[in-house]
């Protein structure tokens, strides 16, 4: 079970400097970006920062990987605006 504060959890998010709605993939590039940046074999490393980084990403991944989703049409619209009616939204092929 995931168990975090929201200040823990608020804290990880400012750490890692996310903003906006991001992908797991986002937050990965983010991790990867700051970990090399402040890996304290780095020139201008530190080993607090690493450590900081690397523990606002634990957390973040557990809250990604422990998300809960609904298959309902209203998280589905929350998801994807642009494609609240029937209309297809992703790319099928054409049958030809």
């Amino acid at each position: 079970m995931f168990c975090v504060t929201f200040s823990e959890f608020n804290q990880a998010v400012e750490i890692l400097g996310l903003i906006g709605v991001e992908t797991k993939d986002d937050i990965k590039k983010r991790y990867l970006k700051l970990s090399r940046e402040y890996h304290p074999d780095m020139n201008n490393g530190s080993t607090e920062k690493f450590q900081e980084i690397n523990e606002a990403y634990k957390i973040l991944s557990k809250y990604v990987d422990s998300f809960k989703f609904r298959f309902t049409k209203e998280e589905f619209g929350n998801q994807h605006p642009f494609s609240v009616g029937d209309t297809e939204w992703l790319h099928k092929p054409k049958n030809t």
